[in-house]
């Protein structure tokens, strides 16, 4: 047996802190296995055998991980689903991933209900935490069962279903491996080894995006699996975020840029007021994050701020605090295992300096298939590698440099323009809490760059505010990279994680226009 892997961490020594759930209780290591085994213990009465799917949509808390800690000892796929979706698109999921088993939550009945009956799913294998009307009570699935280990236990896997932009959601699916629950987890844990991450040595993981996201839930899952102890919240706060490290002492975490500017952008005297020295491995990713932000970031957290860029399809580069000051703006070069190229539009390798699609290939984890989408699957792929759809280059040190997704490259007079590059600037306005830019239609240029600003409390637009913005960017980039005109909104389309839904901003601009590029 592994000496990784929650499991074997919670029967060597029940007793420590695994879990500070979002309303405050909490769990050790031996409370969530107890839990986690008799859910495997009534999925199986339920008839559930290895290689089904367990259906999971539920805000961060406690059962969530009680239910993966039970998918993945038992040799199920876990499914977890945004619970932002609405229920038709729940219950496409439901449908495409042959759920045998569906848990949710009261607090999204609505589309639980929804897509629990256009699914057609049998509620005698659905269950709710709380009320939801014609499911089972959760409690139903799991009292009564033995806390004990489940007999003939095998890894399970998690399968994410990508974002859909591009039409249906696919699931990533990858095959069972015929290995102990702790010897697959515990190898996946070692990821954490690359950011200098160790097993058990008092560390406190903060987690404060929803659990669904893919990376969210390997780094959290994984700090189980090294003996960490995990401080779960439902809804990210900045200053909370603040206190909790403080309270708890947090040495990792897994953000993403925003996080870091809104934090950034509390008064200084909230910002002074919360001792953050405990952090050892703040980790981000998801977006390019603005170089300045990430140097503010490290002059308060000192050199605990680490950067890696992958996908739910594998990965990846990493990049250390040290190896980002030596090549500032970078995402790191390639992990251990793991290669990166860049191709040109025709399929040609590029060199050093060249922009072109990133492509990349994770060794012992590449073989994936979009479920059922064999098409889609092989479009992303040269050969062994995948793309995410990013665009970039690499240095002569290997060291990776995103410039934007393709899709949000703006070609104005035949001249590509990167938005996060502007983005990266106007965020650092001190009156600007969130920005997006992007082409809008240009009779003449085809596209012309528009930028939408979210001011800060407080600020209202106005053409002063215009004027002030303007003047700021001409300052620090060419003409051809200005905004024709800027916008403003409230707030922009984010989900919880951050992700900006550009698309939500861009598409009524280009109501009654064929695009031109």
């Amino acid at each position: 047996m592994s000496e990784l892997g929650f499991w074997a961490f919670a029967q060597k020594d029940p007793s420590p802190l695994a879990l500070v759930a979002p309303d405050g209780n909490k769990y050790t290591r031996g409370d969530l296995l107890a839990k986690a085994n008799q859910v495997v213990h009534g999925l199986r009465e339920l008839g559930l055998e290895r290689g089904d799917a367990v259906a999971m949509m539920l805000p961060n808390c406690v059962e969530f991980y009680y239910i993966y800690l039970a998918a993945t000892q038992a040799g199920f796929y876990m499914v977890p689903i945004n619970w932002h979706l609405a229920g038709p698109e729940v219950a496409y999921i439901l449908e495409d991933c042959e759920a045998k088993a569906f848990v949710s939550d009261q607090r999204v009945a609505k589309a639980a209900s929804t897509a629990a009956e256009a699914a057609g799913f049998d509620t005698s294998r659905a269950f709710a935490v709380g009320d939801i009307p014609g499911f089972r009570s959760f409690d139903e699935l799991v009292n009564g069962q033995p806390d004990t280990l489940p007999e003939n236990r095998s890894a399970g896997q998690i399968m994410n279903y990508t974002s859909g932009t591009t039409g249906k959601p696919k699931g990533v699916k990858r095959p069972l491996p015929d290995m102990a629950p702790e010897d697959l987890y515990g190898m996946m844990a070692m990821f954490l080894m690359l950011f200098g991450i160790q097993p058990e040595d008092n560390n406190v993981h903060f987690c404060g995006s929803p659990l669904y996201h893919t990376a969210v839930l390997q780094f959290s899952g994984n700090s189980l699996h090294m003996g960490h102890a995990v401080v779960l919240v439902e809804k990210w706060d900045p200053e909370q975020t603040l206190k909790l490290i403080e309270e708890y002492k947090v040495t990792t975490s897994h953000m993403v840029p925003t996080q870091f500017i809104r934090m950034l952008k509390l008064p200084e005297e909230v910002r002074s007021r919360y001792d953050v020295s405990s952090t050892r491995h703040m980790i981000h990713a998801a977006a390019p994050c603005p170089p300045d932000i990430k140097r503010q970031m490290l002059d308060w957290w000192g050199n605990s701020i680490y950067e890696y860029y992958a996908g739910t399809e594998g990965g990846g580069t990493l990049c250390t605090p040290e190896g980002w000051l030596a090549h500032p703006g970078s995402v790191g070069s390639a992990w251990y295992g793991s290669e990166v190229k860049i191709y040109d539009d025709e399929g040609n390798e590029l060199g050093p300096n060249q922009t072109g699609t990133i492509y990349m290939k994770l060794m012992d984890n590449s073989d994936f298939e979009y479920k059922g989408d064999t098409e889609k699957t092989k479009k992303n792929r040269i050969g062994n590698f995948f793309t995410l759809g990013d665009i970039g280059h690499l240095d002569e040190d290997g060291y990776l440099y995103l410039s934007d997704r393709k899709i949000d490259m703006i070609i104005s007079g035949g001249a590509n323009i990167y938005p996060a590059e502007i983005e990266n600037v106007l965020i650092l306005h001190d009156k600007v809490n969130d920005c997006a830019v992007f082409g809008v239609p240009n009779e003449d240029w085809g596209e012309e760059i528009k930028a939408v600003v979210q001011p800060i409390e407080g600020v209202e637009p106005s053409d002063a505010l215009t004027e002030e913005l303007m003047t700021f960017l001409e300052e620090r980039l060419a003409r051809m990279k200005l905004p024709r005109s800027i916008d403003y909104q409230a707030e922009l389309p984010r989900d919880p994680n951050g992700k900006l839904y550009k698309r939500r901003l861009r598409d009524p601009y280009w109501e009654g226009h064929t695009r031109k590029v």
